[in-house]
């Protein structure tokens, strides 16, 4: 991964060094959890019954970060962001809002001053080091395939699971169980997701194997840093399949956070497929 430092963060090595030491599992010591946790969210709605013209996908993203990294770099280094912008920590980090300015995103009073947040924020990401894993559905081909009763959430997050437990076998972690945190969406979507989640880890997967994941269902409320970063990465993905030839920084980034053949050293390089799948399947996608 990259070399860089992330901006706007000082870390006092022998600080983390005792912490490492007093507060955490070393990571060869015996334990039920994986090294990994796993925060997810979307860009798009699963309707197939009314289908926006503008956006007629639905992105399903899944950040996974190795815990010590996320708790002791990823975490502080966004909490410090929050502070220099907004002085105090109670802002959750919102693509829309940040996108048309609405709540604690009002602060900008030039388009300068918004480019120079929005670099500092995305120079975060960069230097930050996770795997990602998404799924796109585009929507418009299930309606002509008359999948209307498909429910575009649920089969990304069949795709996405299947990838999520290649990586965990390349870790040699695939026997230990990962949490995958989601953002709650209400009483009905949340019993819904939890069911499919439940039949997919079952057994009911490509796979033919069950599965060691756990859901967690996190309230909007919860000021969580993963589910900060995985709402901010969904919607560039969306973008760069609706608009490949348009420029967009973001997605220029995640390209190096795709799961992919070949580990570090291919970074960058086929992710299709693989890290990120697009559904139903695009002539120049390689086959599952």
């Amino acid at each position: 991964m990259t070399d860089k430092q992330l901006p706007l963060f000082e870390m006092d090595t022998d600080n983390v060094t005792q912490a490492q030491s007093h507060d955490q599992a070393p990571d060869d010591q015996e334990t039920h959890f994986s090294k990994y946790i796993v925060y997810v969210d979307e860009s798009g709605d699963h309707s197939l019954k009314s289908i926006d013209d503008q956006y007629p996908i639905f992105v399903l993203a899944f950040c996974v970060f190795h815990k010590r990294h996320y708790s002791e770099v990823i975490v502080p280094a966004l909490e410090k962001f929050k502070f220099n912008y907004f002085g105090h920590d109670q802002v959750v980090l919102h693509a829309h809002e940040i996108r048309k300015e609405e709540g604690a995103f009002t602060i900008f009073r030039n388009r300068e001053e918004k480019d120079q947040f929005l670099n500092q924020l995305t120079n975060i990401i960069e230097c930050s080091n996770f795997i990602l894993i998404s799924c796109t559905i585009d929507k418009r081909e299930l309606a002509k395939r008359g999948e209307i009763k498909t429910n575009p959430y649920h089969l990304a997050l069949g795709f996405c699971i299947e990838s999520l437990y290649g990586f965990l076998q390349e870790k040699d972690q695939q026997n230990r169980r990962t949490h995958v945190v989601v953002e709650c969406r209400g009483k009905k979507e949340d019993s819904e997701l939890e069911l499919e989640f439940r039949r997919i880890c079952d057994g009911k997967n490509k796979l033919g194997l069950p599965l060691p994941f756990e859901v967690i269902f996190s309230d909007k409320k919860v000021m969580s840093s993963g589910l900060q970063l995985a709402d901010l990465v969904a919607r560039p993905i969306g973008l760069d399949f609706l608009k490949p030839m348009q420029k967009n920084r973001a997605f220029a980034v995640l390209k190096k956070k795709f799961y992919c053949v070949g580990g570090r050293k291919q970074v960058g390089k086929n992710y299709e497929g693989r890290g990120m799948r697009i559904y139903p399947a695009q002539k120049s996608e390689k086959p599952r």
